[in-house]
């Protein structure tokens, strides 16, 4: 395994510190699994996974929205 060296702000590598700790890993690896995560899955994984997160949730609105009205960016 190579290593790299990144440079970013103090606050961003902070907040990244507390939150692997609450999350019971380490900075270098939750930067190592977002990495992988981001470059290695197909382009729609991360879609359909949020649809299926969507669909456990079980919401309700009661905003009725077209088919067309998702595709207007």
């Amino acid at each position: 395994m190579k290593n790299i060296t990144l440079s970013m702000e103090n606050d961003i590598i902070e907040a990244g510190r507390k939150y692997a700790r609450d999350h019971h890993t380490t900075l270098n690896n939750l930067i190592r699994q977002l990495l992988r995560q981001t470059v290695l899955r197909p382009s729609t994984q991360w879609l359909d996974e949020n649809f299926e997160l969507m669909d456990r949730a079980k919401g309700r609105s009661s905003k009725k929205i077209k088919r067309e009205d998702l595709y207007r960016v």
